[in-house]
């Protein structure tokens, strides 16, 4: 007896087909989410290995760009502070001459000198600081190359001029580069090396003088002629009061040759000679003398030692008397303190400009890192962040595809030979 049976018929190989597809998209609409959540196309370096590494150099450059700029505003604010101790010593410095000018006043008395001189002495002491200041990690700004805790210190030896200054920094300064600036002033070209009276000579009365004859720093008015006479040659001049008028005569002390003979001397009136030229006044005494003698820039004074100079123009020589105005040591030293505090000044003034000239620097290098940061940035975003219209459009499309093979694959998998049989 012949038996008959149904089998139902499924097609494993298409459902198994299905199911892939259907994980496959599952898969992929995973991973648009990913991107969307994100915010990025490459979400790991298996994703674009190329894209990953670009990414990665543009990272490293970002990086290293804020580290330099870190670097650069701690640099950035040590001259800063530098250019505001600068300013301090520029006022301070003022307040100084001015005091050297009151001195001056033939109204004042030899113990109103002696007061005056205190003051000097307080604002000296006030300059040594300003020049040993620190900056907000401890660091003397002026230290050129060196880290020294005080680069600036004095010492007394018992020969003039004391006390001794002395720089125990390292002299130079740290260049520039395209992403820093030094982090010190050079405090050797800033505080010490102070051109003496007018920087080729300068002048001093002669031990033995007993009248009131005194001069200015002098000046060179011929540099050619000055130095075709040889202006590294020392010169006096002498005065003869037996005449009349009282005559002067100048000799080359160093080849002991008479430069000028017996010239009628003028309170006030300019001697010139060699192209040198140095204005006398007072009167002198018979036989007083004027040393001219040529700078040697090793012997170069600190403005330390300048206003030590003018303090101590403010009593006689050798006591702690003070100073009368009719005095030609006084009145020789009251000239040569001006005009070195003047150049004092100038050294102040050029060291506060190289100070704004790295602050524009610094600036300068601000804007080029910000360029490049945002270049980087960019890279780096085009590299490895989402089009995120491309991406939510993906995402939908692909959404809209996985539901309707879902629904695809439903309605597939009810069917049944049994559905088709009458």
């Amino acid at each position: 007896m012949a038996t008959n049976s149904f089998t139902r018929t499924g097609t494993a190989n298409a459902y198994d087909a299905a199911l892939r597809q259907l994980t496959t998209r599952q898969n992929s609409l995973s991973a648009l989410q990913e991107n969307l959540t994100s915010g990025k196309r490459v979400v790991r370096a298996s994703d674009d290995p190329t894209a990953a590494a670009q990414a990665e150099r543009a990272r490293t450059r970002i990086d290293r760009i804020a580290t330099e700029q870190r670097a650069l505003e701690i640099q950035k604010n040590s001259i800063t502070q530098a250019e505001g101790a600068l300013g301090d010593a520029t006022e301070l410095l003022q307040k100084f001459r001015d005091l050297v000018v009151q001195a001056g006043n033939g109204a004042n008395s030899p113990l109103e000198r002696v007061t005056l001189a205190g003051q000097l002495t307080a604002l000296r002491d006030e300059l040594i600081t300003i020049a040993n200041r620190k900056d907000g990690n401890g660091l003397p700004l002026f230290s050129g190359l060196g880290s020294l805790d005080q680069p600036f210190n004095s010492s007394s030896d018992g020969t003039p001029p004391d006390p001794d200054y002395s720089y125990d920094g390292l002299n130079g300064q740290q260049s520039s580069t395209d992403v820093s600036i030094p982090f010190a002033m050079n405090g050797r070209t800033t505080w010490m090396d102070v051109p003496e009276s007018n920087g080729l000579f300068h002048v001093s009365l002669g031990a033995a003088n007993t009248g009131q004859a005194y001069s200015d720093i002098g000046v060179v008015t011929d540099p050619t002629t000055a130095a075709a006479a040889g202006n590294g040659y020392d010169y006096s001049i002498s005065f003869d009061t037996t005449t009349t008028p009282a005559t002067y005569t100048v000799t080359n002390t160093t080849t002991a040759t008479a430069v000028l003979t017996a010239q009628p001397y003028t309170p006030g009136q300019a001697i010139k000679f060699n192209g040198l030229s140095l204005t006398v006044k007072g009167t002198p005494g018979n036989g007083d003398v004027l040393n001219m003698t040529a700078n040697v820039p090793a012997d170069r004074p600190s403005i330390f030692g300048v206003l030590d100079r003018a303090i101590a123009g403010m009593y006689n020589p050798g006591t702690l008397t003070g100073a009368s105005s009719t005095s030609a040591n006084f009145n020789h030293e009251l000239a040569i303190s001006l005009a070195q505090v003047d150049t004092s000044l100038e050294r102040i003034g050029a060291a506060r400009g190289q100070a704004g000239d790295l602050l524009n620097r610094a600036d300068t290098i601000t804007d080029t890192q910000g360029q490049r940061s945002i270049q980087s940035e960019g890279d780096r975003s085009r590299a490895e962040d989402l089009d995120m219209i491309k991406g939510i459009s993906d995402f939908q499309n692909q959404q809209t595809s996985y539901q309707a093979a879902l629904q695809s694959y439903a309605s597939i998998q009810k069917l049944s030979l049994f559905n088709f049989l009458s």
